[in-house]
């Protein structure tokens, strides 16, 4: 590796990591920590083609790190002789002050804090991750990507909620989107995969996965996206709602008596699939709908008609796309979702090729589709590593 980066990905309970050559995006080594804090954590780790998997008990992040650190070394290349450049974290929300990675120090550590209550699900654990990789790693710099970053280039019309002036410029109230480490990465794969430069196309990214995103890239640049200010906005997803009128939420106050928090976690974590069907996997979803469940059917025809009205309002929004590309948990291994979501755009030009879809593409519309159908999967810690790397060169 001429480049290794130690990316992080820390989440409420669990941490996702690997070694990354910065360069050619090359993983040696990967790893998923889960559970932490209960009674018995679940350690993936995978160096090369050689998987582990055992059982520990975690108290906290610190533990977790300390347990990546220990498989590292006796499963692989010890961290400590790995030539890293930097540990890297993705970190969720960055508000408008960090629109690129930046090498993190107290103050952006400060400012990372101050956006918790943007990504009240997100940013805390993300905080977490980088405040003890600082202390593990004291000696190597400590980089921040944010998912927000890429939708920086959003023009006005696109990010500005017509609200009292001082919500937007005293309280920072405007979209932000996420999964942008994802769609920038995608959107560049996808004009690869046309032959051609990213700014020579429009390209929109379907992100289906527990959370679930859509952004229109033009030109390499994006432009729109589903999700606002927190990444509660949008397409209905494994838990959160999407889109709905805001005044359900004063609604359901009066009515009720539950406080915003309750209303802001029911909405959060109690809704979306889960809410329409008792269920987020949509594996299994997709199978009971097969077998005659109306729940489910309904609950999948609502998910998948929210994801083809986002994707038809941004051919709009684009004056045309040249592709349109799935990713993510859904998006890359759901045949039924990608068809039930393009097959009525026939009409835009773009025509779904049955068999290529039901084998996972990668090009799944027809040789005469005016529109490309991609099934592209994601690459976040190669894109980090990457960004990362060129940061550290600049």
């Amino acid at each position: 590796m001429s480049a290794p980066v130690l990316v992080i990905n820390s989440g409420s309970s669990s941490i996702k990591y690997q070694l990354v050559d910065g360069d050619t995006r090359e993983a040696s080594t990967s790893g998923l920590i889960e559970r932490i804090g209960q009674s018995e954590s679940v350690i993936t780790h995978k160096t090369g083609e050689e998987k582990r998997v055992w059982n520990e008990h975690l108290d906290d992040h610190a533990a977790g790190l300390a347990a990546m650190v220990k498989a590292c070394g006796e499963f692989g290349t010890p961290l400590s002789e790995a030539g890293l450049i930097a540990v890297a974290h993705r970190v969720v929300h960055g508000g408008e002050r960090f629109v690129q990675p930046v090498v993190i120090d107290d103050e952006v550590e400060a400012v990372v804090a101050d956006l918790i209550e943007l990504a009240p699900l997100h940013n805390p654990a993300n905080l977490e991750g980088i405040r003890v990789a600082r202390r593990l790693f004291p000696d190597l710099p400590q980089v921040a990507v944010f998912d927000t970053a890429f939708h920086a280039t959003m023009p006005e019309r696109a990010h500005v909620y017509a609200v009292p002036t001082a919500w937007r410029e005293e309280h920072g109230v405007r979209r932000y989107g996420f999964h942008g480490i994802s769609h920038a990465y995608v959107s560049r794969r996808a004009a690869e995969m046309l032959g051609k430069d990213p700014k020579e196309v429009n390209v929109i990214v379907a992100h289906l996965g527990n959370g679930a995103s859509i952004t229109a890239v033009e030109r390499g640049r994006s432009i729109d996206t589903s999700m606002g200010l927190t990444p509660l906005e949008g397409l209905v997803m494994g838990t959160r709602s999407g889109d709905i009128d805001p005044a359900i939420v004063f609604h359901m106050h009066r009515r009720t008596g539950a406080s915003f928090d309750e209303l802001d976690e029911a909405l959060n974590k109690r809704s979306g699939m889960l809410a329409l069907t008792g269920a987020i996997d949509m594996r299994g979803i997709v199978r009971a709908a097969a077998e005659g469940d109306q729940t489910c059917a309904s609950a999948l025809e609502i998910y998948c008609y929210r994801v083809r009205k986002y994707i038809g309002s941004y051919i709009a929004a684009l004056g045309g796309a040249d592709a349109v590309a799935f990713t993510a948990g859904v998006g890359e291994n759901s045949a039924e979702v990608r068809a039930r979501s393009l097959e009525p755009l026939a009409a835009l030009g773009l025509r779904l090729d049955e068999s290529a879809n039901q084998a996972g593409g990668p090009v799944i519309s027809t040789s005469d589709s005016r529109i490309t159908a991609m099934v592209i999967p994601t690459d976040e810690e190669g894109e980090i590593a990457e960004q990362t790397a060129a940061l550290l060169r600049s």
